[in-house]
């Protein structure tokens, strides 16, 4: 029998990165290996072994937090992913240790459901950071 594989990410990152998703209770965090969260069968989030967090983004909403962020889109093996913004460091570490990410610092949560969306699980993911909140709904198209 095997040994179930660990994250190769650094603990430091992958402790944040399971502290981020735990905010949200509709959320899980799937992979042993490779760490992620997925919306439907979507991957909207992942940590890369070298400890840099993706998030995936609408493309007005990735412009937006590019900017704000000072950021760029999300390289591994040499590959651009041209639908993940790179999450700095100091912006996932901020939330470290304050029980409140709600309160203007990185988080991923869900929204009440309106009439229109009854079908769906979850209306909307936000990532917000202050007070400019990134809102994907379920409508969103992230290419």
């Amino acid at each position: 029998m095997s040994t179930p594989k660990k994250s190769k990410a650094p603990a430091e990152f992958l402790e944040l990165y399971e502290k981020l998703v735990a905010t949200n209770p509709d959320v899980e965090r799937k992979g042993a290996a490779n760490p992620y969260t997925s919306l439907n069968g979507h991957m909207f989030s992942y940590l890369h072994p070298s400890g840099s967090m993706a998030l995936r983004l609408p493309e007005g909403k990735r412009e937006k937090f590019l900017k704000k962020h000072k950021t760029t889109l999300f390289e591994a093996y040499g590959v651009v992913q041209r639908e993940y913004v790179t999450v700095p460091a100091s912006l996932l570490r901020k939330h470290e240790g304050t029980g409140e990410v709600f309160r203007g610092e990185l988080s991923i949560r869900t929204e009440p459901q309106t009439e229109a969306s009854k079908t769906q699980k979850i209306n909307c993911l936000v990532l917000a950071h202050g007070d400019d909140p990134v809102r994907l709904h379920a409508g969103d198209r992230l290419r």
